[in-house]
């Protein structure tokens, strides 16, 4: 474990341990630069720098070789509230059994550029991952996408069907249709000033009951740290508008209309005490209560994904690979051996 993770676990711990609310209030918000300036990543970061929308944008990524290669490579794409160091146990686990494992930060996230204007798509954040790894050299990847990054692993696949050899989507988003299902329309501004109010105390609450199935643990709390750190920086402004940006494309781009199209071998990696919704909060309570049901979500993507094959875990939420990573490691390793 890196000694900054250790730091941040042992004030984790103790902030944990306070005796009342008042208490908590005077521990200090972490605070990392606009591109996570001052949190380690488990491993070397590396840039990727290219032209978009008329600027030129730098991409975080981390590039870890196989131990003893079988010639395959992993890309891990993250979540809205993840970064790539948070497939650090997957990393680890693919590396070890032969695959070489590419992990990006997508522009607008964690340790890469928060451009103040630009068009967020599905398809402009597939299109930058394709130019980088095309600058590796990596020709038919095996995709994994987690949350959103399901969602952009998705269109990846559909826009270059040729060039992935595996699909494998771990609780995605964008499984149902909230507009459709009645999720009134929010505006970017008040994304924005939502995300103006993110605190450590509310990501711990939000992910304790939605990734983590009501079961927080000490080891979570790194993850926590990077978040609100990276929202109390002082990019903070920069980070919240893109952040209100990525949310408007997450609600106005559902992919599972495109499944039947998709022509990859899948694998969906399903959480069944998942209960994500994006912006359920602001839906009227019948509404809300008809969405984020990921037992029944899963089966439906698995019927419309020709081929698809379905793993599910009973007793873990949406961010399985964190909360049992043994488990989902084993489980990922074994479905992406069968081609």
């Amino acid at each position: 474990m890196q000694p900054l993770f250790q730091t941040i676990l042992a004030a984790a711990i103790l902030a944990l341990a306070l005796p009342d609310a008042a208490s908590a209030e005077r521990v200090a918000e972490p605070s990392y630069g606009a591109e996570l300036e001052g949190f380690a990543y488990p491993f070397p970061v590396k840039r990727f720098t290219f032209p978009s929308q008329r600027q030129e944008l730098q991409m975080a990524y981390l590039d870890v070789p196989a131990e003893t290669p079988n010639g395959r490579t992993a890309v891990l794409l993250h979540g809205k509230n993840f970064c790539a160091a948070t497939w650090e146990s997957q990393i680890r686990a693919l590396s070890a059994a032969g695959y070489r494992v590419i992990a990006p930060d997508q522009i607008g996230f964690c340790k890469s550029s928060k451009p103040a204007a630009y068009q967020f798509t599905f398809r402009q954040l597939a299109e930058n991952t394709h130019a980088l790894l095309a600058t590796l050299g990596v020709e038919r990847p095996i995709l994994i996408g987690h949350s959103t990054g399901g969602m952009l692993a998705a269109h990846y696949a559909l826009l270059y069907p040729r060039e992935v050899e595996q699909l494998v989507l771990v609780n995605p988003v964008g499984l149902e249709d909230w507009s459709a299902k009645g999720l009134p329309p929010v505006s970017l501004e008040q994304w924005y000033q939502r995300e103006l109010k993110v605190s450590a105390a509310s990501i711990r609450a939000y992910e304790t009951a939605t990734y983590y199935a009501g079961h927080w643990e000490a080891r979570y709390e790194p993850w926590v740290t990077m978040l609100a750190g990276l929202n109390n920086g002082p990019g903070k402004a920069a980070v919240a508008w893109d952040s209100a940006l990525v949310y408007d494309m997450i609600v106005t781009e559902p992919v599972l209309y495109r499944f039947p199209q998709i022509a990859v071998p899948t694998l969906l990696m399903i959480g069944q005490k998942d209960n994500t919704a994006i912006g359920k909060d602001l839906a009227p309570p019948e509404v809300r209560a008809s969405l984020g049901h990921y037992p029944e979500l899963g089966k439906a993507a698995a019927r419309a994904i020709p081929g698809a094959r379905l793993v599910e875990f009973p007793e873990l939420g949406h961010a399985p690979q964190m909360s049992d990573p043994e488990g989902f490691n084993k489980a990922l390793i074994e479905g992406i051996a069968v081609r």
